[in-house]
């Protein structure tokens, strides 16, 4: 049995032949968001538990379950590796009184951790691209969340992906909503499944999030909460759907889209897709008014979203549109000879300080083996140093990918040439 230590379940390597897909749409993300003016934050991967337990919810999978919780030994303080971002977004926010200024808008990007089954588009470890709007009521930015996203799902090429919308209202409103599901519940009893009645009292709208074939029923014949809803949340619902009409947004209202998280209020909405099993929704977010003052603030209004990396990767991958390798080097440099490595080092960090990315041939290898190599590696030219060329102060320059013979030539009229790009 091999005692080679493996990784985490559920938690994976990305490989050098994977890298240039996610710096790919890294790339693609950051300039995204600079178009709409959304600036970088970046927080901890640990936190305090208590943060956690009071923005999303006590009673909750992500508290009940799936959070990486330990002890600090030297202090017996209780942390947390981050679940999701908003809570640690507002918690920066609040920590460095960056509302002062004025409306925030943010975003970030890292990994982060449930302690869930491992499947296809769920892993322990995960990634996330947040994004977050503090300080603006809406509903012109909850479009802008939504508009956005239609936006980098076409610079990314993916028509697979649709929106799917709905309100959760007021707090009064969801107050009323709540009465009237739990009277309904309580009627069915007997076909909750172990989850639901253990919520039935203390957050029943997760019901309505199961998903538990056996309770698709019980949780379609419910109560509607936009029965309930106030008239100011009526026309916050109405004029989120004009503005995305305007712009000739499509989406579908779907009447038990409640979230995850116990935080959000008014409008909330998933990125869907049916090309990616069990895992179907890659984006979602919402409207999180009170969890500004619900961790210590000042109230103000806020809300966000956050897509799943991985998932978009595998989408990007699936519908055939992410044909992206790593860019070769321009110059693979061969030396051989006494005196040619010292010539060597010098003609590579020059070339570099022009901007040419340079591969330094390291190691023993005649000059047969260390072609062989410059020839693998993709690089256009192998930069050539002998005895020859170091005391004539020349360099050899060999076309790898293009034709043409081998020159001798000053180190500066190399560069110049390598620098040349091929039309």
């Amino acid at each position: 049995m091999s005692d080679t230590i493996q990784a985490i379940r559920g938690m994976s390597d990305v490989l050098p032949a994977e890298a240039p897909l996610w710096e790919f749409f890294e790339d693609t993300v950051r300039q995204w968001l600079r178009d709409y003016g959304y600036r970088n934050i970046r927080m901890p991967i640990v936190e305090k538990t208590e943060l956690f337990v009071r923005s999303i919810g006590e009673v909750t999978d992500i508290v009940e379950k799936e959070m990486y919780t330990f002890v600090d030994h030297l202090n017996g303080e209780s942390l947390t590796l981050r679940p999701e971002g908003t809570a640690s977004c507002v918690r920066a926010v609040l920590q460095h009184n960056l509302l002062y200024s004025g409306p925030q808008r943010l975003f970030y990007s890292g990994p982060m951790f449930r302690h869930e089954r491992p499947q296809k588009g769920r892993y322990r470890q995960f990634h996330q691209i947040g994004v977050e709007a503090l300080g603006l009521p809406g509903p012109d930015v909850d479009a802008e969340h939504m508009v956005m996203c239609a936006r980098l799902w076409k610079r990314l090429q993916l028509d697979c992906i649709r929106l799917e919308i709905n309100t959760l209202g007021s707090t009064e409103s969801r107050v009323r909503y709540r009465a009237r599901l739990v009277k309904y519940l309580e009627a069915r009893l007997d076909e909750l499944d172990d989850d639901a009645r253990r919520r039935l009292h203390t957050n029943p709208m997760r019901v309505l999030d199961s998903k538990n074939p056996a309770m698709r029923d019980v949780i379609e014949q419910a109560p509607r909460l936009y029965d309930d809803l106030d008239e100011d949340s009526l026309r916050h619902f109405e004029s989120l759907q004009r503005i995305l009409r305007s712009v000739d947004i499509e989406f579908e209202i779907k009447p038990r889209l409640v979230r995850g998280l116990d935080y959000y209020n008014l409008s909330v909405f998933e990125w869907t897709t049916d090309r990616l099993g069990a895992q179907a929704a890659v984006c979602a977010g919402g409207r999180y008014d009170g969890l500004i003052a619900q961790l210590g603030g000042k109230p103000a209004p806020a809300c966000g979203f956050a897509m799943g990396v991985e998932r978009l990767l595998a989408l990007l991958v699936e519908a055939g549109g992410a044909k992206v390798s790593d860019e070769p080097p321009d110059v693979y440099v061969v030396h051989a000879g006494e005196g040619t490595e010292e010539a060597a080092w010098r003609a590579a960090e020059a070339m570099r300080e022009a901007g040419v990315s340079v591969v330094l041939h390291c190691g023993d290898g005649s000059f047969k083996a260390q072609m062989r190599k410059a020839d693998a590696s993709t690089a256009r030219f192998a930069l050539i140093i002998g005895q020859s060329e170091a005391e004539a102060g020349k360099v050899g320059l060999k076309p790898l990918r293009e034709m043409g013979a081998q020159e001798a030539l000053d180190l500066a009229a190399a560069i110049e040439r390598v620098r040349c790009k091929p039309k």
